[in-house]
This record gives C-alpha cells, sequence and structure tokens, in this order.
C-alpha cells in the first residue's frame, strides 16, 4: 500500500468537511503565538503541510510573508481562495527543493504525523536546511509510538498516520541540529481523544 498516496487522497476529499473542525482559539493554535512574539513583522515563514490554510496560514498571514505547501491539490485549491495573501506551491514536503535558509520560521501542523516514520529524519534535517541561521521551527509531531496506523472512515474518508513517540521525537529534533526551545504535549483540537508533542526548536 501507498501511504502518501491515501493521506493525498484522503485529505483531497475531505477539504470542506476538515474545515469545519479547525479553530482558531484552539490551545494548539494558540501556540502560533510563539513565532508572532519573536519574529519581526514581515518574516518568511513556510507553512509546511498548510492543508486549506485556515486557521494557521491564515493568522501567521496576518503578520509574515507565508509559503505554504501541501501535496492535496484540492486543499491547496482552497488555500488560495481563503488566503490570498499567501503564496502557495503543491507538492510533497519531504522532497521540498527550496533554497538553503530561505525561511526566518518553518510551521507544520498535523502534517508529520501522515508521513511515514522512517521518512522523518530527513524531513527534519530539510527543514533544517532551509531554515536562515537562528531561525525557528513550530513542529507538531506524534506523542506516542505508531508504526503505522489506518482508520477507514476519518471524516468520511481512510487515512493514515506514522510517528515516534516524543523521547524519540525530540532526539531526532537535536540530531537534525535544532536547539529545543519549548516542547509541549497538546490535545488535539480535532480529535479530542488523542494528545500530539509540539516543539519550538531553533537553528543553531
Amino acid at each position: 500500500m501507498d501511504h502518501k498516496k491515501l493521506v493525498q487522497a484522503g485529505y483531497n476529499a475531505i477539504v470542506a468537511e476538515y474545515l469545519t473542525t479547525r479553530s482558531e482559539t484552539s490551545e494548539d493554535v494558540l501556540l502560533l503565538q510563539e513565532l508572532v512574539t519573536r519574529l519581526p513583522r514581515g518574516a518568511t515563514v513556510l507553512d509546511a503541510g498548510c492543508g486549506a490554510g485556515v486557521p494557521v496560514t491564515k493568522i501567521l498571514s496576518g503578520f509574515f510573508d507565508v509559503t505554504g505547501v501541501d501535496f492535496a491539490q484540492a486543499q491547496i485549491e482552497m488555500a488560495r481562495q481563503l488566503v490570498p495573501n499567501a503564496k502557495f506551491i503543491c507538492h510533497d514536503i519531504v522532497d521540498l527543493d527550496l533554497p538553503d535558509a530561505s525561511f526566518d520560521a518553518i510551521c507544520s501542523y498535523y502534517a508529520i504525523i501522515h508521513i511515514p516514520r522512517q521518512e522523518h529524519p530527513k524531513l527534519l534535517r530539510n527543514f533544517y536546511r532551509m531554515l536562515k541561521p537562528g531561525g525557528l521551527a513550530l513542529l507538531c509531531l506524534g506523542a506516542n509510538d505508531i508504526e503505522h496506523d489506518i482508520e477507514e472512515n476519518y471524516h468520511g474518508s481512510p487515512m493514515y498516520w506514522s510517528h515516534f513517540d516524543a523521547e524519540t521525537n525530540l532526539r531526532m529534533i537535536g540530531e537534525a541540529g535544532f536547539e529545543i526551545i519549548l516542547s509541549k504535549t497538546v490535545t488535539d483540537s480535532t480529535c479530542p481523544t488523542s494528545k500530539h508533542l509540539f516543539v519550538l526548536a531553533g537553528k543553531k
């Protein structure tokens, strides 16, 4: 089974339904203030796995020059309508080949957890490469150990998850070169029974 294609097809199918589950005032979204308070206005920010752009890209674009990336075409098309002042690219974030030191910050909410976990170290190294020296990464990662998990009815479509536990994720972030500024386990705003690890890290 091609797990990435399953995720891509799922998010293409549920674009409208998933939007209704997101809130601008949930605990996870409020963590965006960590970037708002630390970065200058107009800073360049990558939203990796941006989906339809609401609420994360929308909030960030009120302060920064934001580029959103997602490999689900329907999500990107919706994002271009909902957040017209941001730029959007349809691409797999693991293989994103934007230039070195392109961004002051990288933000990724509920995207890494859908990527086969053997690819997570490569993704983190790529994020590090694309950040400017002193840049920040605000990342949503798994809080528990799940190699492969498939749910047949996630907002009406099959969906896939894969991630390491919190301790392993923190170690991998350090191994990619980052310095961890803060980490917090947060309840998923779209699924109250799930928790995820949010990490703010800096490029040394």
